[in-house]
């Protein structure tokens, strides 16, 4: 992995009005053109990413978007996408002018307030005009994270950009300075985990998928070692070894196979499940799954695939979780799916989602779509407990997980109550 994917990176939003310098800012602090800049209002058109390693933060993406005053052909659009990056940014940076405090910062930094987002308020073009108090005044009404820079002025970019990393620093969210674990918390030291890896058309020619890799990273990183096996070979490489395995983890494709291979007093996940925890909420997913057990024919399920990418003739969400459903429930269930970073408008005509690994979306974007399933009261869950709990392995391999084992327990005992009171 040459590079940390933007799904892992910390993401910085940067909102404001029409030319207030978005984008000079934003070369300032990267120290390139990454953005057009212009004198005609409008310039920016649609949400430009740009990724970089900000020390001592680490890597990060800025996220620089359309003016949100912008009045063109095709304003509603711009804007639309501009209001979509508070999903994705985990923190924002309202660029303004001197003495301009209108219904536009007012929306931008409540929206950010509301989603408890950290707002750093950025005032541009210092040199162009003298800072009024009541001005001030309105702004700390909002942020006490406050800069004061000119963007155009390259031999203050030294002083500038130190400013807005002391202040990035005390804005970030600590999950981007502690290092979260993927399975480092599983794994003592020195121990072993046993990957298995199917070689399928999924698998791209001469690597091994994002989450395999990063799993692998994680290991190594936690002083543990990682035994790369396909499905094929895994029966014959347990019994090689001299001690078992502290846990092993499986493609969700083959979780059947690997479950009854594995004895018991072994721990066993999936990669997807080790995501749902890494970039989401595994209770959420282990709670959301339980829905399946009442779908009945005419119910409608919605497939969220988080990047887009071109589907193989056995996809594992357009062809392969539709069958085990249906296989699963014996019904006539209507599936959709939904490809991108946006959500469909119509989320509560569904009975569930099924959301994928997510390794192409960052933590954020994750919790909120489960937090947008929850406020329309529709259970959501993943890939990986969706494959499980069709295969009847769930309860297995939620095992390494307490808090999502026992959720998934209590509510699977419920429902199947009240199918027998019925």
């Amino acid at each position: 992995m040459e590079n940390t994917p933007k799904s892992l990176r910390l993401h910085i939003g940067l909102f404001g009005r029409t030319n207030v310098g978005k984008s000079s800012f934003l070369n300032m602090v990267t120290g390139q053109d990454v953005s057009i800049i212009s004198h005609h209002p409008g310039t920016t058109t649609d949400v430009v990413e740009k990724t970089m390693e900000l020390l001592p933060i680490g890597p990060v993406v800025f996220l620089d978007t359309a003016g949100i005053d912008d009045e063109s052909v095709l304003a509603k659009k711009r804007i639309e996408k501009t209001k979509n990056v508070f999903r994705r940014a985990d923190v924002v940076l309202l660029i303004l002018e001197p003495n301009k405090w209108t219904e536009f910062e007012v929306n931008i930094a409540a929206e950010a307030n509301k989603r408890n987002t950290p707002l750093i308020v950025v005032v541009n073009k210092v040199d162009s005009d003298e800072l009024r108090d009541e001005f001030l005044e309105k702004i700390k009404e909002y942020s006490r994270r406050l800069m004061f820079v000119s963007s155009i002025r390259k031999e203050k970019r030294d002083e500038y950009v130190n400013q807005f990393k002391v202040v990035l620093i005390e804005a970030t969210p600590d999950d981007f300075l502690v290092k979260p674990f993927l399975i480092g918390d599983l794994l003592p030291k020195n121990g072993l985990a046993m990957l298995i890896v199917p070689i399928d058309l999924e698998a791209p020619k001469g690597r091994i998928i994002l989450p395999q890799v990063q799993t692998i990273r994680d290991a190594l990183d936690n002083d543990a070692s990682a035994w790369v096996v396909k499905e094929s070979e895994y029966a014959h490489a347990l019994k090689k070894l001299k001690t078992p395995p502290d846990i092993v983890i499986c493609d969700s494709q083959v979780v059947d196979k690997m479950v009854a291979e594995t004895p018991e007093g072994i721990n066993c996940t999936t990669f997807s499940i080790l995501f749902a925890r890494f970039k989401s909420d595994l209770v959420e997913m282990a709670r959301g799954a339980v829905a399946i057990e009442s779908l009945m024919s005419g119910d409608k399920i919605l497939i969220l695939e988080g990047c887009t990418h071109h589907a193989i003739e056995d996809d594992i969400g357009r062809v392969k979780i539709p069958r085990w459903l249906k296989e699963y429930t014996q019904a006539d269930l209507k599936i959709d799916v939904f490809s991108g970073r946006d959500l469909p408008e119509n989320i509560k005509e569904y009975k569930l989602i099924i959301q994928c690994g997510s390794c192409m979306l960052n933590r954020k974007e994750s919790v909120y779509r489960i937090e947008q399933a929850k406020a329309n009261g529709v259970p959501i869950t993943n890939y990986g407990v969706c494959i499980s709990y069709t295969q009847g392995v769930l309860e297995r391999v939620l095992e390494p997980f307490k808090p999502a084992s026992l959720v998934f327990a209590q509510e699977i005992a419920q429902i199947k109550k009240k199918k027998v009171a019925a």
